[in-house]
C-alpha cells in the first residue's frame, strides 16, 4: 500500500528503520515493567499496601483505553517520528521526575505520563514503518519493531532487581531514563521519514468540494470503514487475543503453583512463550513478506492460541511444555501478522493515523479484560479453572472463526 503523496520517493533499508524503533520500544517498555520485580520494596518505601501498589501497573492499561484514540487523531496532524520523539522526552521526564518522588500520589503521576509516551509509541511505529519500509519488506520491519515489547519485559524483569540493589530505587529510575534518552537520539539521527508534497491545485478543489457536503456525509466518507462489519470482524479476534494473553501473563503461574510447581519455575513457564516470540515475531513478518498473505498466519496463530491457553491453565507435565512451545512459535506471531495486515483492512493509507488509536483502544480494552474476565470465573477462591479455561478457549475459536470471515489477505 503506498502513499500517494510519495509516489516516486526512496524507502529506507528496513533494518536502518526497524531496529531504532525496536530500541525505543524496548526502553519504554522496560520502563513500564520496572515495577513489578520491586513491587514489595516500594510498597514498604512509600508506604502503601497492594491495592494501591497495582495502580502503579494498572495504570498503563487505563492510561491506554483514554488516550489511544487522541493519540491516533493527533498523528494526522503531526509527523509520527516526532510524536515518537517527543514520547521519549515525557517519558525520560516522567522518570526523572518519579526518580525524586516522596509520596505515591506523585509517583503514580509520573507512570501516567509514562503510559501515555508508550500509547505514542505502539500507535505511531507502524505508520513510520508505513512511510519509510519497503512494502515487500514491511512484514519483517514490522516483526522487528513487534520485538521491543517482548524484550523490554524480560529485559526489566532481568535486570531492576539488580540495578535497584545496586543503585537503589532514584538510580534505577534514571538509568532507564538515560536508556530512553539513548534509544531516541539514535532514532532521531537514523529514521528519516520523507516530507509530503504539497497538494495540487485542483487538489484543493476537490477538497473543498467534499467540504461543503453535510458534516455526517463527510463522516461516513472518511471514517466509515470503522463501522464496517469487516473491521470489526478484524479487531475481534485481535481483543481476544490479548484477553487471552493476559490471562496467561496473570493467573498461569497460580495454576501452577495450586499444582505444586515453584514459584519462580511457574513465572518462568508463562513468560516463556514471550521469550520463544523473539524467533516468531521476526519469523512471521518474513513469512507474511514471502507469501503476500497475513491471514494464515494470523488463523494459525489465534487458533493455537484458543488451544493452548486452556493447557497452560489446567495441565502439567509434557502436555504443559508442549503447549508452551506452541504458543510461542505459532500463536506469538500474532501480533506482527497483525499490524502488517491492518492497512489492507483500512484500505486507505491516511486512515492508518486514526486507525492506530483504534487499534490500540482495541488491544488495551482486551488487556483491560484479560484481568477481569479469569477472576470472574474463577470464583474467590480461585479454583474453578475448568470453567475459566474451557471459557477463554471458546473465546479463542469464536476469534478464530471470525478471522476465517474477515475478507483480507
Amino acid at each position: 500500500m503506498e502513499y500517494p503523496n510519495h509516489p516516486a520517493r526512496r524507502y529506507q533499508n528496513c533494518i536502518a528503520v526497524a531496529v531504532p524503533l525496536f530500541l525505543v520500544a524496548t526502553a519504554v517498555t522496560a520502563i513500564q515493567y520496572k515495577i513489578p520485580t520491586i513491587m514489595v520494596p516500594v510498597m514498604q518505601q512509600f508506604g502503601v499496601g497492594a491495592y494501591a501498589a497495582s495502580w502503579l501497573m494498572s495504570i498503563f492499561t487505563f492510561v491506554g483505553i483514554v488516550f489511544s484514540l487522541p493519540v491516533g487523531m493527533l498523528a494526522r496532524r503531526f509527523q509520527p517520528k516526532r510524536i515518537i520523539l517527543a514520547a521519549v522526552v515525557l517519558a525520560c521526564a516522567a522518570s526523572l521526575a518519579g526518580a525524586f518522588a516522596q509520596d505515591v500520589a506523585l509517583l503514580l503521576v509520573t507512570r501516567a505520563l509514562e503510559g501515555v509516551s508508550l500509547v505514542c509509541i505502539i500507535a505511531c511505529g507502524p505508520i513510520v514503518i508505513q512511510q519509510c519500509v519497503d512494502p515487500a519488506r514491511r512484514g519483517t520491519a514490522s516483526g522487528i519493531w513487534m520485538l521491543g515489547g517482548m524484550i523490554g519485559a524480560t529485559l526489566a524483569g532481568v535486570t531492576t532487581p539488580l540495578l535497584y540493589d545496586l543503585v537503589g530505587f532514584s538510580g534505577l529510575w534514571l538509568a532507564y531514563a538515560a536508556f530512553a534518552a539513548v534509544s531516541g537520539a539514535i532514532l532521531a539521527a537514523v529514521v528519516k521519514t520523507p516530507a509530503a508534497k504539497a497538494p495540487a491545485a485542483n487538489g484543493n478543489e476537490s477538497r473543498a468540494v467534499r467540504d461543503a457536503r453535510p458534516f455526517r456525509e463527510r463522516l461516513k466518507a472518511e471514517y466509515g470503514v470503522f463501522a464496517k462489519p469487516n473491521t470489526w470482524a478484524f479487531y475481534l479476534p485481535f481483543g481476544l487475543f490479548q484477553i487471552l494473553l493476559l490471562s496467561v501473563l496473570s493467573y498461569a503461574p497460580t495454576s501452577l503453583q495450586q499444582q505444586g510447581m515453584d514459584a519462580s519455575l511457574s513465572g518462568f513457564v508463562s513468560t516463556l512463550p514471550m521469550l520463544i516470540a523473539i524467533v516468531s515475531s521476526v519469523a512471521f513478518g518474513a513469512l507474511s513478506d514471502a507469501l503476500h498473505r497475513c491471514k494464515p498466519l494470523f488463523v494459525v496463530g489465534m487458533l493455537a492460541m484458543a488451544l493452548c491457553t486452556p493447557v497452560l491453565l489446567t495441565l502439567s507435565g509434557v502436555p504443559l511444555w508442549i503447549a508452551v512451545v506452541a504458543m510461542g512459535l505459532l500463536a506469538m506471531g500474532v501480533p506482527t501478522v497483525a499490524i502488517s495486515a491492518y492497512p489492507s483492512i483500512l484500505g486507505d493509507p491516511k486512515l492508518m493515523t486514526v486507525g492506530m488509536g483504534v487499534l490500540m483502544l482495541v488491544q488495551s480494552m482486551g488487556q483491560f479484560l484479560g484481568s477481569l474476565v479469569p477472576a470472574s470465573l474463577l470464583g474467590p477462591d480461585l479454583s474453578q479453572w475448568t470453567l475459566c479455561a474451557a471459557v477463554l478457549c471458546g473465546l479463542g475459536l469464536v476469534g478464530t472463526v471470525s478471522l476465517l470471515a474477515c475478507r483480507f489477505r
